[in-house]
């Protein structure tokens, strides 16, 4: 039996990220460097929310730029990302098989939450690539249910990635950046949070974070950029290990803590 990929949780930050990827780019490129090549990745970005769970079946998955106003050079990115008909319906089987019936999309490309980490990790886009959907009214115990559901993947090769913020508050960053760019206290508070109940295996702190966690509807107005962990924690199955990649803020509110989930 092949031994199970760890699962990631990784940052996409603002958009300008894939032209100026930073410190958090570097951890990235070394996270991905350090990986048995996969079969598939499995990617769960908070950037496509759909009521029912659903799966990516296009063969060459388009390049979405679903961002406005920001420099042009960002519109010419492409990330030439091809997919695998028989590895999605293996995704479905899967979340099948844990009683959640999912849809099958066989138009849907990639959105920045997807190919921008993605192009930095992989950028010879040699590995193909399986977009499934998040849930957000389903909070992170669904999103913790779906990342179990694809738990036997992780031992077939599949690589799972969810990517999203460990802080996300738009708001926050305009009045940072009209005030000088100072960081609001919440954002290391509520990474820092997290990081401890994540060293502790704390999955019940984790998934009523919203309540116990500082800061944590400022650092969430809505929290559908969150639960891309949760994807992540639950597919790397029980006692998993999180051991913090990168740790840092971009953009003074955006907390970039990238995350591998070591399967025990």
């Amino acid at each position: 039996m092949n031994l199970p990929h760890p699962a990631l949780f990784v940052p996409h930050g603002a958009p300008t990220f894939a032209l100026r990827p930073g410190a958090a780019g570097a951890a990235l490129k070394a996270l991905a460097s350090t990986l048995t090549q996969p079969r598939a990745i499995v990617i769960v970005s908070a950037h496509w929310d759909t009521v029912q769970p659903t799966v990516g079946f296009a063969e060459r998955l388009e390049t979405i730029h679903d961002f406005w106003g920001f420099p042009d050079e960002l519109y010419s990115l492409r990330y030439p990302a091809t997919g695998c008909r028989e590895a999605s319906q293996q995704v479905v089987e899967a979340l099948a098989a844990a009683g959640l019936p999912a849809i099958s999309d066989s138009e849907r490309g990639l959105d920045h939450g997807a190919w921008v980490p993605l192009r930095l990790m992989f950028p010879d886009a040699e590995v193909p690539v399986i977009p499934l959907s998040i849930q957000s009214r389903g909070g992170p115990e669904q999103a913790f249910k779906l990342g179990r559901a694809l738990q036997p993947l992780t031992s077939q090769c599949f690589l799972v990635i969810g990517s999203g913020s460990i802080t996300h508050n738009l708001r926050d960053f305009q009045l940072a950046w009209r005030n000088g760019g100072q960081t609001p206290a919440y954002v290391r508070q509520f990474s820092n949070w997290l990081a401890e109940h994540l060293a502790t295996r704390d999955q019940a702190a984790l998934l009523d974070y919203r309540r116990q966690a500082p800061g944590a509807v400022q650092a969430h107005p809505s929290d559908e950029h969150l639960l891309p962990l949760y994807v992540a924690l639950g597919a790397a199955g029980e006692n998993a290990e999180a051991r913090r990649v990168h740790a840092g803020i971009d953009d003074y509110v955006i907390a970039m803590d990238a995350y591998a989930f070591q399967p025990q």
